[in-house]
C-alpha cells in the first residue's frame, strides 16, 4: 500500500451518508407491486450507503472498512431514516436528487480506484474496482428487489460516468499527481459527466428499454420478475 495513503474516515462516512439518503429516496418512490414498507425503505438506503465500500474492499481482499467501525452502520442507518422521513420534501427538489446521485457515484468510484492504486494494482484493474464500487450498490439493490439490473439508467450513464472519472484519476496518478488531489478531480469528472447526461438526455438504446421495463415493474404493469410470463 502506498505509504501514508488512507481514505479519511469523514470522507468515507460522507459517501455512506449520501448513499443512504439517495437509496432511501429511491425506495420510497416505489408504487405498485414493489411498494416498500418503512423497514424496507431503510434497508435499501443502508444497502446503497454501504454497498460500494463493501464491494471495493472485498475485491481488494480486505476486511471491509464498513465492518471495522461502528460509525459506518450508524451513519448508513441514520441517513437512510433521514432520507425516508424527508422524502416527500426532497422528491420535489429533483435537481438536488440528481446532484446527490452524481456526487455519490463520483465518491465511491474515486475511493475505489484510489484504494486499488494505493494497494499496488495496475491502472486498468484499479479503474475496474472503482466502477464496481460506484455502481455496485445499485446492482445489489436491483437484484434484491427483483428489478431489471439497470446500472446505466436513462439519462445518467452511470457506468460511463464512473469509468470516466476513475480513468482520469488513474491517469493523473500515473503522471505523478498525489492520490488525494487526483481523487477530487475524479469525483468532479464523474459528477459532471453524469449531470451532462441528465441535462442532454444522453443514453444508450438498451438503457431506454431497461428504463421502460423498470417503470412498468414499479407501477405494477409487469408481473413479478422471474415468472414465466416475464420472459415473453
Amino acid at each position: 500500500m502506498q505509504p501514508g495513503f488512507v481514505i479519511p474516515l469523514w470522507a468515507d462516512l460522507t459517501a455512506v451518508a449520501l448513499g443512504g439518503v439517495q437509496g432511501a429516496l429511491f425506495a420510497s418512490n416505489f408504487r405498485g407491486q414493489r411498494r416498500l414498507d418503512l423497514l424496507g425503505v431503510a434497508a435499501i438506503g443502508i444497502l446503497i450507503g454501504m454497498g460500494g465500500g463493501l464491494i471495493r474492499d472485498l475485491l481488494l481482499g480486505l476486511t471491509p472498512a464498513t465492518l471495522q467501525s461502528d460509525w459506518y452502520l450508524i451513519t448508513a442507518t441514520v441517513s437512510a431514516l433521514a432520507g425516508m422521513l424527508l422524502a416527500p420534501l426532497l422528491q420535489r427538489l429533483n435537481g438536488l436528487i440528481v446532484g446527490l446521485d452524481a456526487v455519490v457515484i463520483g465518491m465511491f468510484g474515486a475511493f475505489g480506484t484510489s484504494k486499488a492504486l494505493a494497494f499496488g494494482l495496475p491502472a486498468v484493474p484499479s479503474v475496474f474496482v472503482g466502477v464496481l464500487a460506484a455502481v455496485g450498490g445499485g446492482v445489489l439493490r436491483d437484484v434484491i428487489m427483483g428489478l431489471p439490473v439497470a446500472v446505466m439508467h436513462v439519462g445518467s450513464l452511470y457506468a460511463v460516468a464512473a469509468a470516466g472519472g476513475s480513468a482520469v484519476l488513474a491517469v493523473l496518478h500515473a503522471v505523478g499527481v498525489q492520490l488525494p488531489v487526483a481523487a477530487v478531480v475524479g469525483v468532479v469528472v464523474t459528477a459532471v459527466v453524469r449531470l451532462l447526461a441528465v441535462v442532454f438526455d444522453l443514453s444508450l438504446p438498451e438503457q431506454r428499454n431497461l428504463h421502460r421495463r423498470r417503470v412498468a415493474v414499479e407501477t405494477g404493469l409487469l408481473p413479478v420478475v422471474g415468472r414465466p410470463e416475464d420472459r415473453n
